[in-house]
């Protein structure tokens, strides 16, 4: 992965735009996995783990870096060698990849295969759901609205320019392929989240993304081809409707808008808002166990490893 240059005249990246070129990657999303759930945080634990190419794990841990989720420390017994640890910024991820994992675990054939999420207090395993930190009340994509204001969509696709993604060896613990599908690059998760925000229509997701009939086609029949989107209807009257597969990507999306708040706290306006009804407040998202209904924080939970039973039956 290369950094290409910026110019200088050029207004700051859009931050949900950055948000998304960061965290939109199997590679992050993997690297963040292992910090949280084995506690990695050495670059050839890394290197074992994800088979990653030496120069592109470097490159993605610098860009972590440089955001400010890991700080570089040198280690007490090989100052030339470091450890990456996680900032409070990069804690404040774990929201991101519960959702991601949630996702995966629900949705896709190797879901299984994935961590389980135990809540210590009340012992549940499994996904949790999405709550409004500010009313406490459960939220799905049907009980928010999305603001846009008039540039926003311009300013997110067109913002700076994205890392060149370098490819990346393949192994059975980099499961992230399918959500990538919505998130991995910028048009793909811009078509997701106005589905995500009710719009349907061929003609207005053109409209709205001013983009090429044919580009637009491209990224609608590869969203139909994950069994994110469902198309009915032909000619101008073509929609594109969420799947409940589709819908259930609503978690991921507003952890990333809020993490973004978080991440560039000095950024001008996004124009970008998710909210909800029931409060009347932009969605202040945050977990909820299924089994006892308390909001979830990260010290209250923990990810245990798929036992080797399971995986024998799974075989």
């Amino acid at each position: 992965m290369t950094d290409e240059p910026i110019d200088p005249g050029q207004p700051a990246p859009h931050p949900v735009a950055a948000t998304f070129d960061l965290l939109g990657d199997r590679l992050t999303l993997t690297i963040l996995r292992h910090a949280f759930v084995n506690h990695t945080r050495r670059f050839n634990q890394w290197i074992e783990r994800t088979g990653a190419p030496p120069a592109v794990l470097t490159a993605r841990l610098t860009a972590l870096v440089d955001a400010g989720v890991f700080v570089r420390t040198p280690q007490a017994a090989a100052p030339d060698r470091f450890d990456y640890l996680l900032t409070d910024l990069g804690l404040a991820t774990w929201e991101i990849l519960v959702s991601v994992w949630s996702w995966q675990r629900e949705w896709t054939a190797e879901g299984a295969l994935h961590p389980d999420l135990v809540h210590d207090a009340c012992g549940h395993r499994g996904p949790p759901v999405l709550m409004c930190r500010g009313c406490g009340h459960t939220v799905t994509p049907r009980d928010t609205d999305v603001d846009l204001g008039d540039d926003a969509l311009l300013r997110f696709t067109s913002s700076g320019r994205r890392r060149a993604r370098a490819p990346v060896s393949a192994r059975t613990d980099m499961q992230f392929d399918e959500v990538m599908e919505a998130i991995g690059d910028r048009w793909s998760a811009t078509v997701t989240g106005l589905a995500l925000a009710g719009m349907r229509r061929f003609s207005a997701f053109r409209t709205a993304m001013n983009m090429s009939p044919t580009t637009l086609t491209e990224r609608l029949s590869r969203l139909c081809d994950a069994e994110i989107l469902r198309r009915s209807g032909e000619g101008s009257g073509r929609e594109y409707r969420l799947t409940p597969r589709g819908r259930a990507l609503f978690a991921i999306y507003a952890f990333l808008l809020a993490w973004s708040d978080l991440a560039h706290p000095g950024a001008p306006e996004p124009g970008l808002r998710i909210r909800h009804r029931e409060c009347g407040a932009d969605l202040a998202p945050a977990l909820r166990c299924r089994g006892c209904d308390a909001r979830l924080d990260r010290a209250d939970v923990r990810f245990e490893p798929v036992s080797q039973a399971v995986l024998d039956r799974l075989a």
